[in-house]
């Protein structure tokens, strides 16, 4: 097998493998479990999971039912993405915890099949993607991420901590590694000839190293220490890139040595998704 064939199965069983850890998680829930209201605004669990079906629906190839109602008046909705995806959200609100787990077993069953049956070509095939252009391989990458983060949603809404290592987890920090280029460099605005260090400890140990030389980007390695360095938890790291978590709150449990003003300046720019 290629690196490339070999990185297209990891993220593959690493996102069916997720699909039957969101399974797991809501079996056997009670009705006031799956309404509680979750940490996303806006939100039920039932419509975290719901969203999820929703997505991988649409990658199978199906429409999002109508809406008989104004979604974009729903103060959480930001934008059209977000209000398609309310879309599949709206139309699943009235179902039973059953029917939405045999809603999201077909989906996902369905899903894990097509794509166990893609050829490295199809992977390697021009994609658009909610992070811009790339390739399918890169979409699923996402799928991961998003599939993942959601999973912590409910377990931070019902206080039940877990599977915060692992490749899932691992995955998700290979996302929002691809976007602390733009982060240090353009929302920071981390002047030339300057570098950054991220050493994040828990779930997911990694040391992460950001070069500006003309423009920001990840390197493997620094010829000197950083001039600030960023330690806290990867979970904590994830929620804030996530927009789960406030970075002012998020910087009250972080360590920075160095240039704090700079180590300020990147947590609070950290926030990518919407």
């Amino acid at each position: 097998m290629t690196d490339a064939s070999i990185q297209s199965r990891r993220v593959v069983d690493a996102l069916v493998d997720e699909w039957r850890q969101i399974a797991d998680l809501m079996r056997d829930r009670s009705e006031e479990h799956w309404h509680r209201r979750s940490i996303l605004p806006g939100w039920t669990v039932q419509d975290i999971v719901a969203h999820v079906i929703g997505t991988e629906s649409m990658l199978a190839g199906e429409s999002a039912p109508p809406a008989d109602r104004d979604l974009a008046e729903s103060p959480h909705v930001k934008n059209d993405i977000a209000a398609m995806n309310e879309q599949w959200v709206d139309s699943m609100r009235g179902l039973r915890p059953a029917e939405m787990l045999d809603r999201f077993g077909a989906i996902t069953t369905r899903r894990a099949d097509s794509l166990a049956s893609m050829s490295q070509q199809e992977f390697d095939a021009p994609s658009w993607t909610p992070a811009g252009k790339a390739d399918y391989k890169r979409f699923m990458q996402i799928r991961v991420y998003d599939c993942w983060l959601h999973e912590q949603d409910i377990r931070d809404t019902f206080e039940e901590p877990g599977n915060d290592s692992g490749p899932q987890a691992e995955i998700t920090v290979d996302e929002i590694v691809l976007a602390l280029g733009f982060i240090v460099g353009k929302k920071a605005g981390a002047p030339d000839g300057t570098t950054v260090t991220i050493g994040l400890t828990g779930g997911v140990n990694r040391t992460i190293n950001v070069a500006v030389n003309g423009r920001a980007s990840v390197v493997d390695r620094l010829e000197s220490p950083a001039d600030v360095t960023i330690r806290l938890q990867s979970g904590l790291f994830v929620r804030v890139a996530g927009g789960r978590v406030d970075p002012e709150v998020a910087l009250t449990h972080t360590d920075l040595t160095g240039d704090r003003d700079l180590g300020t300046r990147v947590m609070t720019a950290l926030p990518f998704t919407i």
